[in-house]
């Protein structure tokens, strides 16, 4: 009975899902959660029934007696009071109060299930409800979505449809915009073609810019149907445009030169004399009023430069302002120079003419920029007006350097124009004279070829030919004449009283280096310095042997090393390679290749073998390098090797002699063993021999000790006849002293060695220590 009330499954769930949902989607708080619990403790123990006896009574089994009247209360409606007095008894009644309670248990729950049954089918109602709902809200969203669709793809139509327009638009302006290039021919043309039209019209320019603007776009586009035809139409329309700006500047500045030449005849001038009060206030002041009338055509035509046709304008431009310039310029700058050559010698003239074309180029480059601000630093812009100008002074000086024999002129005039001129004005303003350093630095390498050429010209006829005469081989005497030279360092007073003294292709080499040391450059200063020592040395040998055969081998030896060391001393200073690498053309083998072709050993024609024709007649390049400076201390230190060598033979020579007769008995001692004569003959004593004995060796001695008191204290006065420096004759005289040591130790160790000290005393040699003093104060 019960199960036929219990409702289905589905709904069940679904009561228990909805209740499970009710609740998660409305918790109890912690208050109500915690009241539930106190409530539920509250009625976790029944009481007993009130018809219960809780007291056992006496007599009962069990102990247990039981209120009948409430139990019968509870089981009918008569109240009945009974006592249990047997089993049967108590299990009825047991039977029935858990009949009573089971009936009453079942009621609770029984009623729990009504009510929730009732509550399912409110729910499954409810549900069904929803589900209808949910089906009626998924078709009105089915349809909005339909209508959102419908509405969008409206908007876009739209939206297409405004883009369209707006690229029509677009598309219609542009077109628009493209056909105004080729509309504007006939406006632009008409204007141009205009009798009122001119340059000085204030609607000309805008015009000229209008057209460049078309010119550029249909040279852009060439793609446009008949752009080709527009473009040469638009370029005669330039061309006339260009022509009338040409002829325009041409005329403001030939009415410019009009009225200056105007204004110099009313001054009492001519073309050719004009002071310089007129040239500065009428030659620049009215061309400065020209300026401010082209100042916008030119800024227009300068702007523009980028574009072949206006750079070729502006050139043109520049050409004629030029040209007027030049014909106002050309006759005053002559008269000048002219005054200026009349006047001055030739480094003079250079100064002052360099520095006239500097002051010219000045205003000019001044007044220039007032015509040309855009175009004024490009240097080549003045050239043609510069360059004739220039052309003046340089046709004045090269006749005059050309023509100059004097190597200190030159030299002069390398000074003016390498320090005066390029490195002091133009390099301290460098863009202001930029147009005046080409031709200044063409007089300056015109100059130099010239001072190269007399310099080569100076070496060959002063110090490689030349001839000496007596007097310049006239030593020691010329020396000795001289009371300027002393044994101390001389000043520099004293030194040049001492190049007068000098051998004069020495005196002239010197003073050829020091002038050109600063006048040429490095390069050929070096070729030339070679060249200049390298003769001088040559020369200086060639008088060394003459004096040699005059005076003395000595005095040739001494004025060898003194004039070698000058020489060599005053070539130190000059930062220079004195070596030169020389390549000639061999032609040696050229006869015997002959000879073979001739005798038929080899065939003319033959180019793979080395006797081909060209083979046979190609020179061979031969290169030898000759270092001058290296020269030169070889020579001189040949010369002082010789000259030590003669003043100790000079003194020590019987020593010398001595020593190498002693060596060669010594040595035929040692071999005497193969001959019994020489054996008997070498058997002797040193002593003993000829030329050994104590008499012999004491006048040997005795030689040399009056050839050291005689001759060499004149060999050291002619030393410091020569040789100024003491420190120099220190170094030629050591040598000598050591060879002069050197022959009396080994004599010396000889006497010891064979002969006895009473024959030492005898022979009376001199101890080494007072011989070195006494050659110690022969300095």
């Amino acid at each position: 009975m019960v199960t036929s009330s219990v409702p289905k499954v589905g709904a069940i769930s679904r009561g228990y899902n909805f209740a499970s949902t009710w609740e998660q989607n409305a918790p109890l708080t912690e208050q109500q959660q915690a009241a539930i619990i106190a409530l539920s403790h509250a009625v976790a123990e029944r009481p007993y029934p009130p018809n219960l006896v809780k007291e056992p009574m006496l007599g009962q089994e069990n102990g247990l007696s039981v209120d009948t009247q409430d139990t019968v209360a509870d089981l009918s409606s008569a109240a009945i009071e009974a006592v249990l007095v047997n089993t049967n008894q108590f299990y009825k009644w047991f039977t029935d109060l858990e009949a009573a309670m089971k009936s009453e248990t079942e009621e609770k729950y029984r009623h729990y299930v009504d009510t929730l049954t009732q509550r399912i089918q409110t729910c499954d109602l409810i549900l069904r409800q929803v589900d209808d709902t949910l089906e009626l809200f998924n078709e009105l969203q089915l349809q909005h979505q339909a209508v959102a669709t419908k509405t969008k793809t409206l908007r876009d139509a739209c939206d297409s449809l405004l883009m369209e327009k707006q690229r029509l638009i677009e598309f219609a302006d542009a077109l628009r915009s493209k056909l105004n290039y080729f509309d504007e021919l006939e406006n632009i043309a008409k204007s141009f073609y205009s009798p009122s039209m001119s340059v000085g019209n204030r609607d000309f320019l805008p015009l000229l810019k209008r057209l460049d603007e078309c010119i550029t776009y249909v040279e852009s586009n060439p793609q446009y149907a008949e752009s080709s035809v527009y473009l040469v139409k638009f370029r005669q329309l330039q061309s006339r445009a260009l022509s009338m700006m040409r002829a325009y500047v041409h005329s403001v500045l030939k009415n410019a030169s009009s009225q200056v030449h105007e204004a110099i005849r009313n001054s009492g001038g001519s073309k050719f004399s004009v002071s310089e009060a007129v040239e500065a206030s009428v030659i620049y002041v009215r061309f400065k009023a020209a300026a401010s009338e082209l100042k916008l055509v030119l800024e227009e035509i300068e702007c523009r430069s980028s574009r072949k046709e206006y750079t070729q304008l502006l050139a043109e431009c520049h050409k004629l302002y030029c040209e007027q310039r030049h014909s106002l310029l050309r006759g005053i700058v002559q008269q000048r120079i002219s005054e200026f050559s009349k006047k001055e010698a030739l480094p003079s003239l250079t100064r002052s003419g360099c520095g006239y074309l500097m002051q010219v180029y000045q205003l000019e480059h001044q007044l220039f920029s007032h015509f040309f601000p855009a175009s004024s630093k490009d240097v080549s812009s003045l050239a043609p007006l510069i360059d004739p100008l220039c052309t003046h002074l340089y046709d004045t000086l090269r006749p005059k350097f050309i023509h100059e024999m004097n190597l200190d002129f030159l030299c002069e005039l390398v000074d003016v124009l390498k320090v005066e001129v390029l490195g002091e004005q133009l390099s301290r303003r460098s863009e202001s004279f930029a147009g005046l350093r080409p031709t200044f630095e063409r007089i300056l390498a015109d100059v130099h070829e010239r001072l190269t050429f007399r310099a080569r010209t100076h070496i060959r006829d002063e110090i490689s030919n030349y001839l000496p005469v007596n007097e310049d081989l006239d030593y020691p005497a010329k020396l000795e004449q001289n009371p300027d030279v002393k044994e101390e360092d001389e000043s520099s007073d004293e030194i040049q009283d001492v190049f007068k003294t000098l051998y004069p292709p020495l005196e002239k080499t010197l003073s050829l280096l020091s002038k050109l040391y600063r006048s040429l450059e490095a390069g050929v200063f070096t070729g030339l310095a070679q060249e200049a020592v390298e003769v001088c040395s040559l020369s200086i040998q060639k008088a060394s042997k003459l004096i040699s055969q005059r005076s003395s081998p000595m005095d040739g030896q001494l004025f060898l090393i003194k004039h070698l060391l000058i020489l060599r001393e005053q070539i130190a200073p000059f930062d220079i390679e004195f070596s030169v690498t020389h390549k000639e053309l061999d032609f040696s083998h050229l006869l015997e290749h002959l000879r073979r072709l001739l005798r038929g050993q080899a065939s003319l024609f033959d180019w793979s073998r080395s006797s081909s024709l060209a083979r046979t007649f190609s020179p061979r390049v031969l290169e030898s390098e000759i270092d001058a400076k290296k020269e030169l201390e070889k020579i001189l230190k040949v010369t002082c090797e010789e000259f030590i060598m003669s003043v100790t033979k000079l003194v020590v020579d019987p020593l010398l002699s001595f020593v190498a007769k002693v060596t060669a008995v010594k040595v035929s001692v040692s071999s005497g063993n193969q001959n019994q004569k020489h054996g008997s003959v070498m058997s002797k004593p040193l002593k003993e021999q000829a030329f050994a004995t104590t008499e012999k060796v004491a006048e040997l001695l005795q030689k040399v000790s009056s050839a050291m008191q005689q001759e060499l204290p004149r060999v050291v006065e002619k030393m410091k006849l020569y040789l100024s420096n003491p420190s120099t004759r220190t170094i030629l005289f050591k040598p000598i002293k050591t060879n002069i040591l050197e022959a009396h130790s080994q004599v010396l160790s000889l006497l010891k060695s064979e002969y006895s000290t009473e024959e030492i005393e005898g022979i009376n040699m001199v101890s080494i220590p007072d011989l070195q003093a006494q050659l110690d104060s022969l300095l």
